[in-house]
């Protein structure tokens, strides 16, 4: 069975002010049909991203590779 990553950019912003933003991220997804809201959620949860307010993800390209154990991701035990 084929495993998928999404490779993407994000910004977040936090309720308690700041921000953070990504280039090129990687995480683990259950197959090549997702949204960008799914892959926004699988990203807070994979860092344990606290006050998470709004995600923008952009740039999406999925891939087929090994999973690599994203947290909250479809290989994650404790996701299930």
């Amino acid at each position: 069975m084929a495993s998928y990553r999404a490779v993407f950019d994000a910004e977040i912003t936090f309720s308690n002010d700041g921000g953070l933003q990504a280039q090129g991220f990687r995480i683990d997804i259950p197959g090549p049909e997702i949204t960008d809201e799914e892959i926004g959620r699988l990203f807070v949860t994979s860092l344990d991203l606290l006050m998470a307010d709004t995600v923008v993800i952009s740039n999406v390209r999925i891939i087929e590779e090994a999973h690599k154990g994203t947290r909250g991701g479809p290989s994650d035990p404790r996701a299930s």
